[in-house]
């Protein structure tokens, strides 16, 4: 399973379905560091070998085109379903050898 860090914004619902799914995720605000730009978070997760997991797709991705030096980024479109996300992030995390330098991006299915 993943070692994850959920940005600021990113559901906790999901951080709950995540963890019942067996990853471990640490949120930015458990960590204290609630107000950091996304450029810290991404630090912090990099040197803590954790994925982030952020709906803030277009800071991330410029982040990631700036320095792809990273433990993996996992992008996601907003999504009610929350249950779907969590199964969606998931799935995706299992698909992959690693996450290591790789944006993977999770999108809500087309209604």
């Amino acid at each position: 399973m993943a070692n994850l860090y959920a940005d600021e914004q990113f559901p906790l619902p999901v951080v709950e379905l995540l963890r019942s799914l067996g990853h471990d995720v640490l949120t930015v605000q458990e960590a204290g560091n609630a107000g950091l730009p996304d450029s810290d978070v991404l630090a912090f997760a990099t040197k803590n070998k954790r994925i982030v997991l952020t709906q803030n797709r277009r800071d991330f991705f410029r982040l990631h085109n700036q320095n792809p030096a990273h433990q993996g980024i996992i992008a996601c479109t907003d999504d009610k379903n929350l249950y779907r996300l969590a199964t969606r992030i998931n799935d995706a995390i299992c698909a992959e050898d690693t996450l290591e330098s790789k944006v993977i991006r999770v999108n809500r299915p087309a209604i």
